[in-house]
């Protein structure tokens, strides 16, 4: 379980909300702007809040009031960015293991012929990241987020970089994610369509507040919302 209270100053207005994400996966949903992305960041330990706490399962990993912040590298997540951002310099397997670098010592390690396999990027293993379509550089980069072993996964917008092609073709993926693999995520998107297909929960958010926060099938019925 991932616990989020947050409070910071963005833009026109203050980001203030709490939320709690269970097993499975929790899309952040909103328009641009609603501040998804801040909150991410924030989990991620990419950028400090003015106040809040953060706590995933037993672990606590930022609390203002109790002084607690950890930095990103030892939060054990692991990110899925807009853009693949994968090393140019190394070839597809030696990118997804650079993820175990980051991997807790002693923490159970996912099968690497698994996720390839999963995965469908066994014929990519000795290419560059130049010689691979955004899809596939997609998927290289779900690959590197699993094998750091991570405790929850976050997804910025994954698709948004993509066309309506390469989005039909990435989905799959993440559903396989959310239902073989089991790792937690919480994935921020805009798009209705992605929330229907993937969300167990939906947290919505406007003007850096919760509006609303439930089932998928709760929060897609709602007019309000949508």
């Amino acid at each position: 379980m991932l616990k989020v209270s947050l409070c910071q100053p963005l833009g026109g207005f203050t980001l203030d909300l709490s939320f709690e994400a269970p097993a499975g996966v929790t899309v952040l949903f909103g328009g641009s702007g609603a501040g998804k992305t801040t909150v991410i960041n924030a989990v991620a330990g990419l950028i400090r809040p003015k106040t809040g706490r953060v706590a995933l399962n037993d672990r606590l990993l930022f609390d203002l009031e109790q002084g607690v912040w950890l930095p990103p590298h030892r939060r054990r997540l692991g990110y899925i960015f807009q853009e693949a951002r994968l090393f140019p310099h190394l070839t597809v397997r030696q990118n997804l293991l650079f993820g175990r670098w980051f991997a807790p010592r002693g923490a159970a390690r996912e099968d690497f012929d698994r996720i390839v396999a999963m995965l469908g990027i066994s014929a990519l293993l000795q290419r560059h990241p130049v010689a691979l379509s955004g899809g596939e550089k997609q998927r290289v980069a779900i690959g590197r987020a699993l094998l750091s072993s991570p405790d929850l996964i976050l997804a910025d917008e994954p698709l948004a970089a993509l066309d309506e092609a390469r989005k039909e073709e990435i989905l799959p993926y993440f559903e396989r994610l959310r239902d073989e693999v089991k790792i937690p995520m919480l994935y921020v998107s805009h798009s209705a369509a992605e929330v229907a297909r993937l969300a167990t929960s939906v947290v919505v958010l406007k003007d850096g507040q919760v509006q609303r926060q439930g089932s998928a099938a709760e929060v897609l019925g709602d007019d309000r919302v949508m």
